[in-house]
């Protein structure tokens, strides 16, 4: 089974979304980025991703379920490991 790939932090950061896939299993992350003047607040910032599984794109698809990363290393590994398990 191949790891799932996620993008850097900064690709979050700059609020870009971002969907994926392995085998049946698709996912889209939406960052939602809090921010202090012109900088991310990494503290206050999330990932909340969504996933869904078939040949079908997220607005045909049936979502299976969701959950809120915080914007950290930590949470994108978490995030990471959070979807393997639903392959």
């Amino acid at each position: 089974m191949c790891e799932i790939f996620l993008p850097t932090l900064h690709t979050f950061a700059m609020e870009n979304v971002f969907t994926g896939s392995s085998g049946q299993l698709r996912f889209k992350i939406t960052p939602n980025i809090t921010k202090m003047g012109k900088e991310v607040d990494f503290d206050n910032s999330s990932m909340f991703v969504e996933y869904w599984k078939g040949l079908f794109c997220y607005e045909k698809s049936e979502i299976l379920g969701n959950e809120t990363f915080p914007l950290s290393e930590e949470g994108r590994m978490n995030l990471q490991q959070w979807l393997q398990d639903k392959i």
